[in-house]
């Protein structure tokens, strides 16, 4: 999956200052939030913020390479096994399933880039493109409903991640949902119980705003 903004080839030491970079900034976001300042990052990776600033121009390219190296490590691979399974509907529900694993950890981050859809299409463009494949695979096989789309997978998966914005960073309860959209995407449904409830948590901890509401609705 390639960065929005393409990188030259760096050198061995520069290529450390950016591993160090990254890494801290994921330790600083699930630390400290979204909020968290560059200097606080480029503090925790040992560096100063001129070499911070030499490798990325604002908090949102950091932010986007941290993002971008955490799929490339937990997803591709096995998004990789699941082309090469020839169960195409197992093999796209792996792929989500860790997707949201990998959101739910890193949840800060992508808060830090909420609602810029089109920079975040620049590093998953090849992951739909893989999903797509899995997509029609599944629909020849007869596994998965021959009437969705790619822009109904897009805005389904959209919908997931947005799942992370009701729930605690590092929870679990994406399992819910998840297993609701594959109940939706299969011919069959599968016969298991739905995945346990996860209450929302406290409106400081979720971010929602008057209370314990959403729309004209409790959350339970």
């Amino acid at each position: 999956m390639s960065l929005a903004v393409a990188r030259k080839p760096l050198r061995a030491d520069a290529a450390r200052n950016v591993d160090k970079i990254i890494t801290a900034a994921r330790q600083c976001f699930r630390e400290f939030g979204p909020e968290v300042p560059l200097q606080t990052i480029a503090t925790t990776a040992g560096v100063g913020p001129a070499t911070l600033f030499r490798n990325f121009a604002d908090k949102e390219e950091l932010v986007l390479a941290a993002l971008n190296r955490q799929l490339r490590l937990t997803v591709d691979p096995v998004m990789d096994g699941a082309l090469a399974d020839i169960d195409a509907a197992a093999g796209l529900l792996r792929v989500l399933e860790t997707l949201m694993a990998a959101a739910s950890d890193d949840a800060n981050l992508l808060c830090a880039v909420a609602g810029r859809r089109e920079l975040l299409t620049g590093i998953t463009g090849s992951l739909m493109e893989s999903i797509s494949i899995l997509l029609a695979r599944g629909q020849g096989q007869g596994s998965l409903r021959t009437d969705i789309t790619m822009t109904d997978m897009f805005r389904l998966l959209a919908m997931l991640i947005g799942v992370v914005d009701t729930m605690e960073p590092g929870s679990d309860a994406w399992r819910r949902p998840l297993a609701l959209v594959e109940d939706a995407i299969r011919t069959v449904r599968p016969s298991r119980p739905l995945p346990a409830l996860v209450p929302v948590p406290a409106p400081a901890a979720a971010g929602l705003p008057g209370g314990t509401i959403v729309g004209t609705h409790h959350v339970q």
